[in-house]
């Protein structure tokens, strides 16, 4: 073993620990966001205020976007970083919780995502762009 792979595994431990303290740190940081989304749902929905509540569900349905994101990236980049360490058996480990992970979160995300987009106004028919003769009366088309 070299040095600079010794030197790589004494430090490899602590930057993964310290990556995976950060992944947990972000999921739970997006559940905080989602509860907090959600109690202001609650209270627009208590208070009276409906116009309000849609809004709030985008920005529920982006929170758990990032938290399917967050779940799914965090053990993916702490695969690599450990690979790129030569902690082999650390990365696959995380590599097989990525996919563990992404397996149900990735048809959620696809859901959640189709709640995002915008969906099409309501249109009500206008007035004709054309002139349109009634009947029992005289034409009052222009031209004709």
């Amino acid at each position: 073993m070299t040095s600079e792979a010794a030197g790589a595994r004494r430090w490899g431990g602590p930057i993964v620990g310290l990556l995976v303290l950060v992944w947990i740190g972000g999921l739970i940081a997006a559940a905080a966001w989602w509860l907090r989304i959600g109690l202001a749902q609650w209270n627009a929905n208590y208070d009276g205020r409906p116009d309000e509540l849609v809004g709030l569900g985008r920005q529920a349905s982006r929170a758990l976007l990032v938290a399917a994101l967050v779940a799914v990236a965090g053990p993916a980049v702490i695969a690599l970083v450990a690979y790129r360490l030569r902690l082999v058996r650390t990365a696959i480990v995380f590599l097989v919780l990525t996919v563990v992970i992404a397996v149900p979160a990735l048809p959620f995300a696809a859901s959640v995502g189709r709640g995002l987009t915008p969906v099409p106004a309501d249109t009500t028919p206008g007035p004709p762009g054309h002139c349109v003769e009634l009947s029992g009366g005289d034409n009052r088309c222009p031209g004709g």
